[in-house]
Parts: C-alpha cells; structure tokens; sequence
C-alpha cells in the first residue's frame, strides 16, 4: 500500500470516528430532551408517568 493511500485512510478513519461521536453526543442530548419534554406535558396535563410504557 503506498504512503498516499495509508494517510488518506487515516484521515478517513479519524473524520469518521469524530462524526461517530458527534451522533453519539447528539443521540444523547437528543433523548434527553425528549425526556424533558415528555414529563413537561405529562406535569401540564397532570398525567402520571408510567415508565414501561416510555419508548
């Protein structure tokens, strides 16, 4: 494998692991905001929270 090739595939694979991460963090924030906002209606229609049920 020549020298150009090995270094544009270690650039590949660093963008790439920085992307997985970036999903990885937006996942997160992202189902913690769902959560926030699921117990915000739930406390607005003073329903309670059946936990089994949350997807």
């Amino acid at each position: 494998m020549t020298e150009a090739v090995r270094s544009d595939l270690v650039r590949r694979n660093r963008l790439l692991e920085a992307a997985q991460q970036e999903l990885a963090k937006f996942e997160r924030s992202e189902i913690e905001f769902c959560r926030k906002d699921r117990e915000e209606r739930a406390a607005a229609l003073r329903l309670p929270l059946d936990e089994s049920k949350v997807h």
